[in-house]
């Protein structure tokens, strides 16, 4: 199914399906030409898909990308939440290091890159923000996968973001790097991406996780869709539905629509 802003297709072929997808969504022609691409899966920590993005699936986006655009410069940055260890053992142990070295791609750990201090007044959760510059200069091209969540509900391509805040700013007292966001998630999650949202996401709902984003039970049946959209909000929308919510029972889609995209665009399909 298609409107302006958001594809999906049922996988049956993920290599084939996915440009399928990627051309209907006329990804190319969104990125500027000679911008470097920031891909940010969801790395949250260490275990496997589907807590985590599937490297098979951010190999193919970037064979897509290289075949279609001569010479781009693609990096792959994220920021683990784990206090035990930095982003290059989630790197490492699914794989990334590995393809990243084959593919000729960089590995970044944004939880340690270079500070840009950003004020927004209003931003009433997070009126000063702290985000790596290196997302001042790319197209940040977002590859959640389909999770619920134990604070936000769900866990798709906005809460993704969370991703690249430093935990030099933003751990606090808590067990994680990222504890500062438990307190208002929803506004937390929902100012950050008024910072810095993505340009494009790609949803990776092929098996879906239905209780919890690091544990629990995965959807039954698996839900076996990819999904494609330059709007983080119908997006959002979207994955919320697949796991059985509507959007505006979400608080912190229903704060980001009509603000940062439209979360009704999926409804009128």
């Amino acid at each position: 199914m298609a409107n302006e802003t958001l594809h999906s297709i049922n996988i049956t072929n993920t290599a084939k399906n996915l440009i399928t997808l990627l051309d209907a969504a006329e990804l190319t022609k969104k990125i500027p030409t000679d911008q470097t691409i920031l891909i940010k899966p969801n790395l949250v920590k260490d275990l496997p898909p589907p807590v985590t993005t599937p490297v098979r699936l951010v190999a193919l986006l970037i064979e897509y990308l290289q075949e279609r655009r001569e010479n781009v410069r693609i990096i792959i940055g994220e920021g683990t939440g784990s206090l035990r260890y930095d982003t290059h053992h989630p790197f490492q142990m699914l794989g990334y290091t590995k393809m990243a070295t084959e593919k000729n791609i960089h590995l970044l750990d944004l939880n340690v890159e270079p500070l840009t201090e950003r004020q927004n007044t209003a931003c009433k959760r997070w009126p000063v923000m702290h985000l790596p510059s290196i997302l001042n200069d790319v197209f940040l091209l977002s590859v959640p996968v389909l999770k619920a969540h134990t604070l936000s509900d769900v866990t798709l391509t906005m809460k993704n973001m969370m991703g690249c805040v430093p935990p030099s700013h933003y751990r606090g007292n808590g067990y994680w790097g990222k504890s500062k966001f438990h307190k208002q998630v929803h506004e937390a999650i929902f100012d950050l991406n008024r910072y810095r949202t993505p340009d494009f996401t790609l949803l990776d709902a092929s098996i879906g996780m239905s209780e919890s984003h690091l544990r629990g039970a995965h959807c039954n049946p698996p839900i076996n869709i990819l999904a494609a959209s330059s709007d983080p909000v119908a997006i959002d929308a979207y994955g919320a539905s697949l796991l059985g919510y509507h959007w505006s029972d979400i608080k912190h889609i229903a704060l980001a629509n009509k603000v940062l995209g439209n979360a009704e665009d999926f409804f009128r399909l």
